[in-house]
């Protein structure tokens, strides 16, 4: 059995924890179940969760091949993520936070539910999407380490599961400002990651000659 890589595994479950962002979802939640009877709120809980994973496990297992069949290089796809991910971080950090920006689309649609904005795109994010066809490099990794990257995305998605189940009870202690300001934190963590995906695409096409680091997203 190969011997596993921690400080690797443990900067994956981090990338996804904050791509995902499990408590800023929260606030969509609490709106999209406004008018759901509570007895119902973890059907609810529990079809967003499964909508979101089969979209991510799609990406996992098809992204790459996706792209490779496009004739497109990964390491251009890598910049064009990491620079996405850095604008998407930028709107964590100074604009609406995630909540906020689709609680308003929910209420602008009048169609709140477990899908959307739930499931896409606060759970399954166009960054989590990003962030898995980047974590997940056929070209880098094998089987395994791609199984173990599915088990991290799985695990995420456990908690994110967990902390909608307890909605009710962490409403009182975090509230909205709570997660809005863990929404800014976490835009920072992936502000450092985008700009490491763009670094990690500027070597794989041959542009820059970086010394050996272990690089957060490529998984270096």
């Amino acid at each position: 059995m190969p011997e596993l890589d921690w400080p690797s595994i443990i900067r994956e479950l981090i990338t996804l924890f904050v791509v995902i962002d499990p408590v800023g979802s929260l606030p969509v939640f609490y709106f999209a179940t406004a008018t759901v009877p509570a007895a119902l709120h973890w059907r609810f809980a529990l079809r967003a969760v499964a909508v979101a994973t089969v979209v991510l496990m799609l990406f996992l297992v098809a992204g790459q091949l996706v792209l490779e069949a496009l004739g497109l290089r990964f390491g251009s796809f890598q910049i064009a993520g990491g620079i996405i991910l850095f604008l998407f971080a930028m709107s964590m950090i100074f604009g609406d936070a995630k909540p906020a920006r689709e609680i308003e689309e929910a209420e602008r649609d009048h169609l709140a539910g477990a899908v959307f904005p739930l499931a896409m795109p606060s759970i399954a994010s166009p960054g989590a999407m990003l962030a898995i066809v980047v974590l997940t490099d056929n070209n880098r990794n094998s089987i395994p380490d791609q199984m173990v990257t599915a088990g991290l995305l799985l695990l995420v998605l456990l908690v994110t599961l967990v902390l909608l189940l307890l909605a009710a009870r962490l409403k009182r202690v975090i509230g909205g400002t709570g997660a809005n300001v863990i929404s800014r934190v976490m835009g920072i963590v992936l502000a450092t990651v985008a700009v490491d995906a763009v670094l990690g695409g500027l070597e794989a096409v041959g542009v820059l000659d970086l010394p050996e680091s272990p690089a957060l997203i490529a998984g270096e």
